[in-house]
């Protein structure tokens, strides 16, 4: 978790696996702690391919299947059916010559979003912003994307930088 905050955590990327990897695991926290997540970090590259889209797009049935007794992940079928499904929307903007960072990134004219709060209180769940992109993916055809998950994944992806103004990694 330290490592994760101190690493990763609102530090700007446009890395579209790692895009793909948040959104992911930000959509497997739904009702669970990050903390449950982040331990589970190495059993979902391994079962989900390190995140390939290419490769998750073409899940089928039986692999779902296999997915779902799977310790290493979250096995709830609502979740993997998302991650799966996201995965083939995502490939078909790669076959389009689109990215999901880009499209991510065009919602904050390619800026990132520093916030200045001196208490974890502060922070919000959702935002205007999120509840924004939330509506727009949900249109796109992607699931388990509510406001407060893209909250997250913004935040995980460095689109907002929400580490206190005390915090040394700001």
């Amino acid at each position: 978790m330290q490592s994760y905050h101190d690493n990763e955590w609102c530090k700007v990327s446009h890395d579209e696996r790692y895009f793909f990897e948040m959104l992911t695991l930000e959509l497997s926290q739904a009702g669970l702690s990050w903390a449950t997540i982040i331990k589970r970090r190495e059993g979902y590259r391994e079962a989900f391919a390190d995140f390939d889209v290419a490769k998750i797009a073409q899940f089928d049935d039986a692999k779902k299947a296999e997915l779902l007794q799977n310790p290493g992940i979250i096995r709830n079928k609502l979740k993997v059916n998302a991650t799966i499904n996201n995965a083939r929307l995502i490939q078909g903007m790669h076959d389009r010559n689109e990215k999901l960072s880009d499209y991510i990134w065009n919602f904050v004219d390619n800026k990132p979003i520093i916030n200045h709060y001196s208490d974890m209180s502060e922070l919000p769940a959702q935002t205007e912003l999120s509840q924004t992109i939330s509506k727009d993916l949900k249109k796109l055809g992607f699931r388990f994307v509510g406001p407060t998950i893209i909250y997250s994944f913004l935040q995980a992806v460095g689109v907002l930088n929400d580490h206190l103004d005390s915090c040394d990694f700001k």
